[in-house]
């Protein structure tokens, strides 16, 4: 079985070449990436870098500033950023008219991008977002033939079962953002609530105001059936798995029947669940039936803090949270619920490792991504650009210069320009860093590609990370020489007849280690004792500053 790979990518940045984008720009001055852009070299490349699952972010058509085949345009009181969010949803059953070659057979070009993902052995991942949509939702160029939310509410009254959305009668909205000159305000009335729980007709400059919350009422409703026809629609067209947004805002009972009756019809299709509170874990495995969550709040914000610590070392003691013990701590909460977590050191709403708000160097990312890709069966997210140690200090617009790369606005990203040249010449392969220089990519990003690389292939590839057991050797190594428990994190994988030794080093100082396997381990994954490995064995490790290191032991 190969571990899950999932690869993460913004199609509206992915194929965008502009050079110079303009900050701020509109889609004339700054351009788009296309669904054609993403080929059959990008796929070929994907599937030989070891991934499983694509997720194309940004797909369904949500508010954006621009006229696009005669979609009108969103009024830009609410929306955020010239490109607007991907999650201010204004019609579930289409897809980006920008995206398209041809605007007017866009859904027919998201098809065969959808064929040419499964012809390259991929899978493919979209978003559902089931809680909120756009303030101008259903009013935007509508697709005919398909439920339209609120079509039928009585807005004459605040909650009611049978509404899908939350009303203030005779109350207007009044948005935080204000009106650009020349233009009439936006016009909301009764006011809605917005999406992030914001019950209220004045949401703040820091809500969600550009959405409006849906009401899933008390049990079952004609609210269900209609999110449950979404699902239908886009499984039927080939969309192989689906990211949940923001789970926790609405109703666990709906996505258990959600889940059950999907899986009736479409037996593979699989659910991942954005979710950040970890006591809610277990239900949403267990009892609600997701495939896959987010271990934001466990595996990612560990290790988190852990690399803060490193790279921002000022010689203080070093806390319990932002020691290597708590990784310990996290696996140990998971327990068995471990290999159905998704781990990630970026993503969309996650700031760029490389960038100078988290660890600021792209070669210093081995050390958690060794402890992220290799501890647990569990799949790995990479968000594109990711592989060349994309940094995200671009100041684009709406999003700032945050260490994030934006979904918000018209872009275009250098690194990935680079690296899709080094695709279409496919030079990727050689793995050898002045050929990727030769190519396209920068010295810097050929070395951070090539390591990379190097561990998604082994991850993908490799039966005892893919299938193994796991034990973590901190517990019995602490007074071992040269091991440090605050920053240094050593386990095992095993499968059958196949043992590795992995070792992160989250200091800033060469680690020099004696490493002890106890009898227990040898006992408990069946490694057979020999002359060259025993228990009680010495085993020394080198691991350089902020990396890791495998070793196969059988």
């Amino acid at each position: 079985m190969q571990k899950p790979i999932i690869y993460q990518m913004l199609p509206r940045l992915w194929g965008n070449d502009k050079i110079r984008p303009k900050q701020n720009g509109s889609l004339t001055d700054n351009g788009t990436g296309k669904f054609t852009d993403i080929d059959k070299n990008t796929l070929d490349y994907l599937k030989w870098l070891g991934c499983s699952h694509v997720w194309y972010t940004g797909v369904i058509r949500h508010s954006t500033q621009e006229a696009v085949a005669g979609c009108t345009p969103s009024h830009p009181q609410f929306v955020k950023g010239k490109a607007g969010s991907p999650y201010a949803i204004c019609d579930y059953y289409d897809v980006n008219a920008y995206l398209a070659d041809d605007p007017e057979r866009r859904m027919e070009e998201f098809e065969a991008l959808v064929q040419r993902t499964h012809e390259a052995g991929l899978k493919l991942i979209i978003d559902f977002v089931p809680n909120h949509v756009s303030r101008d939702y259903g009013k935007v160029c509508p697709s005919e033939g398909h439920p339209i939310l609120g079509a039928e509410d009585d807005r004459n009254i605040h909650w009611k079962t049978e509404n899908d959305f939350f009303y203030y009668p005779g109350q207007q909205l009044t948005l935080p953002k204000p009106c650009p000159a020349g233009m009439e305000p936006y016009m909301e009335f009764p006011a809605m609530a917005t999406g992030n729980n914001c019950y209220s007709p004045n949401p703040g400059i820091n809500d969600w105001y550009e959405t409006v919350k849906i009401n899933y009422g008390d049990s079952y409703t004609a609210t269900w059936e209609k999110m449950a026809d979404i699902i239908d629609f886009w499984a039927s067209k080939g969309v192989d798995g689906f990211r949940c947004d923001m789970v926790e805002l609405v109703p666990p009972e709906f996505f258990k029947w959600l889940i059950c009756r999907t899986k009736e019809r479409y037996p593979e299709v699989i659910f991942i669940a954005e979710v950040y509170k970890k006591e809610l874990y277990a239900e949403y495995i267990r009892s609600v039936g997701f495939d896959y969550l987010y271990d934001k709040s466990g595996l990612y914000d560990t290790l988190r803090t852990v690399v803060d610590k490193s790279v921002n070392d000022n010689g203080m003691p070093v806390e319990l949270w932002q020691s290597t013990t708590g990784i310990t701590r996290n696996w140990q909460f998971l327990s068995d619920l471990q290999p159905y977590m998704l781990n990630f050191l970026e993503n969309h709403d996650e700031q760029r490792f490389a960038s100078e708000f988290f660890g600021g160097d792209a070669l210093k990312t081995f050390a958690p991504l060794y402890v992220s890709l290799f501890l647990n069966t569990a799949p790995f997210m990479i968000y594109f650009g990711e592989e060349v140690g994309e940094c995200g200090m671009d100041e684009e617009g709406f999003s700032g210069k945050d260490g994030r790369t934006t979904i918000f606005d018209w872009w275009s990203v250098g690194s990935l320009r680079r690296l899709r040249k080094v695709i279409a010449s496919g030079e990727y392969k050689t793995l050898n860093v002045s050929k990727l220089v030769k190519a396209g990519l920068k010295r810097e990003e050929a070395m951070v590609f090539c390591r990379f690389a190097e561990a998604i292939r082994f991850a993908s590839a490799d039966e005892a990370i893919g299938k193994g057991t796991t034990y973590d050797l901190c517990y019995c190594n602490m007074s071992s020489d040269g091991f440090d428990k605050n920053r240094h994190f050593v386990f095992l994988r095993d499968f059958e007849d196949h043992t590795l030794l992995i070792a992160s080093n989250f200091s800033n100082n060469e680690a020099k280690m004696k490493i002890i396997i106890p009898e227990h381990a040898f006992e408990w994954m069946g490694i057979p004792v020999s002359e060259e490995l025993y228990p009680g064995k010495e085993l020394e490790i080198t691991v350089k500053p902020m990396d890791g290191s495998v070793i196969q032991l059988i």
